[in-house]
């Protein structure tokens, strides 16, 4: 599938943009700034662009009022499909982020419930209870998602509830042309309608060309994510637990808590859990304090996402975090993760990055190869990534090197033996290594056998 080989660039398009936070209800065509981008993103490699919600709301877009319209403060649906058709002229992939766990308070079905209460044939479309009443007195009782009352649930048990949103779907292939789905807060959706929704997307990529698969890419923050990424259920999920281990092995000096959870994941005994599976890799994204912010050690930012870039996943830039964005994640909102942004502003970390991402696009063994950990002390890891002979493809593979720190460090293994490819250096002569290998401070080497 084109998502396992591809870097997803996300962005929030109401900060990016720079929206209102709240609906004005002006249309202005900002959503157009995305498009203006697609050059950028196609030279520093992106295969994906993963938009944050984009359909009418009232503030933030995840409180949706209108699935069928693009938010007016964003622009219209045909500023939108214009979007889709630059960036896929560009060779980047659209996914649209769903939002089919809760609806606004303004969503034209729950208002209806609002107007005609028990006498409304959308009060099973939620999960009512007409004897109690709501924190706004609405003169009844609704389950919002995690206690937020802003948020109504839907009832994804009510059969007229899934064919509306899978006709939505449909709707926005049709419309929009984009190329799949992240499911918010995936981990709250009714297994059954995700199956649905997988027979869709299925149906979906039967009926178009060969390439364009429907992909659909859910958020979970815990849990075993297996039970809902599979065969028949979805493609990818977010990777929290790795997340985590990220930024944390590098602010304790603790590498082996990364490559725990890493093998623990996709290591080669028989009880690692996702082994074989995609999951959506990041340091970052719109809900967590960006990795510039959170790094003890700002020169840990490089080797922090060449380990990122190197281990098993489905590799994801937040907009800004390329040339290193700062943002702290508030008490009470997340606008400081969101900001607006006129025009790229790329460095030195920025051209490191698309160093990596070309590196990967190129390696069978770092979008599809198995895992395993080589070397492994508190400040430096070593592991390798292998892909057997496919077809016409050979076998690979590639040692990924890390000094998490600033002293140089050599490394010893029986691995580290024979002539390499250097493939952050692609200029460079073969690399002939007698079973060490040296590391500056802060550095990363991707080495791919001879």
């Amino acid at each position: 599938m084109w998502a396992f080989e591809s870097t997803f660039y996300q962005i929030y398009p109401i900060g990016f943009c720079g929206a209102p936070l709240h609906n004005d209800g002006i249309q202005e065509h900002r959503i157009k700034r995305v498009a203006e981008w697609a050059d950028y993103l196609e030279e520093l490699g992106f295969g994906a662009v993963l938009l944050n919600p984009v359909f009418e709301s009232s503030t933030h877009g995840y409180d949706t009022r209108d699935f069928t319209k693009i938010d007016c403060r964003l622009g219209t649906n045909d500023d939108f499909v214009e979007v889709v058709r630059e960036l896929h002229d560009h060779g980047i992939r659209v996914v649209l982020d769903a939002v089919f766990n809760h609806v606004g308070r303004e969503f034209w079905a729950f208002q209806d419930v609002r107007e005609k209460r028990w006498d409304s044939p959308y009060r099973d479309w939620f999960f009512i209870n007409f004897e109690g009443d709501s924190a706004f007195g609405d003169g009844f009782w609704y389950e919002g998602w995690e206690g937020c009352f802003d948020l109504v649930k839907l009832n994804l048990r009510n059969p007229a509830v899934v064919e509306y949103l899978l006709d939505i779907v449909r709707a926005w292939r049709y419309e929009f042309d984009i190329d799949g789905l992240r499911l918010d807060v995936a981990y709250s959706l009714d297994h059954d309608f995700i199956r649905r929704l997988r027979q869709v997307a299925n149906d979906i990529t039967a009926a178009s060309e060969p390439g364009r698969d429907f992909v659909l890419i859910g958020e979970t923050l815990h849990g075993d994510y297996s039970q809902i990424v599979n065969d028949g259920m979805l493609h990818s999920c977010t990777n929290y637990e790795c997340y985590k281990g990220l930024y944390s092995s590098f602010n304790s000096q603790n590498m082996f808590e990364i490559a725990h959870s890493l093998h623990r994941q996709f290591g080669g005994d028989p009880w690692c859990i996702y082994r074989g599976l995609h999951l959506l890799s990041f340091a970052d994204n719109h809900d967590v304090t960006r990795l510039a912010s959170i790094l003890t050690e700002p020169r840990a930012i490089r080797p922090a996402y060449g380990l990122l870039f190197g281990m098993p996943g489905i590799p994801c830039l937040y907009y800004g975090s390329e040339w290193g964005q700062a943002g702290v994640k508030g008490a009470h909102d997340d606008y400081d993760l969101r900001p607006e942004f006129v025009e790229p502003e790329p460095n030195e970390l920025t051209e490191y990055l698309k160093g990596l991402i070309a590196a990967r696009a190129d390696s069978r063994a770092l979008n599809y190869g198995s895992y395993r950990n080589v070397v492994i002390t508190n400040k430096q890891l070593l592991f390798e990534r292998a892909a057997d002979m496919d077809g016409e493809h050979p076998a690979e593979r590639v040692l990924v090197a890390v000094n998490a720190v600033d002293e140089p460090f050599t490394l010893q293994a029986d691995e580290l033996r024979g002539s390499f490819a250097d493939l952050l250096d692609r200029g460079a002569a073969p690399v002939e290594l007698d079973g060490s290998l040296g590391l500056a401070p802060f550095e990363v080497r991707w080495l791919r056998s001879l």
